[in-house]
């Protein structure tokens, strides 16, 4: 194991495999009721609770 986390060496390679599997991509059903969630921003500590 790495002493040190190299993000890039790591986000790199994640990003282009979920970029090619289309993670980000959203698929609609216009048979389906639409829906969102609501969640608060972040507040000065950066964390949502």
């Amino acid at each position: 194991m790495d002493k040190t986390y190299d993000p890039q060496q790591v986000e790199d390679r994640l990003y282009n495999e979920w970029m090619e599997k289309g993670y980000f991509r959203a698929e609609v059903d216009e048979n389906k009721e639409p829906f969102t969630i609501v969640i608060p921003p972040p507040n000065v500590t950066g964390q949502l609770h």
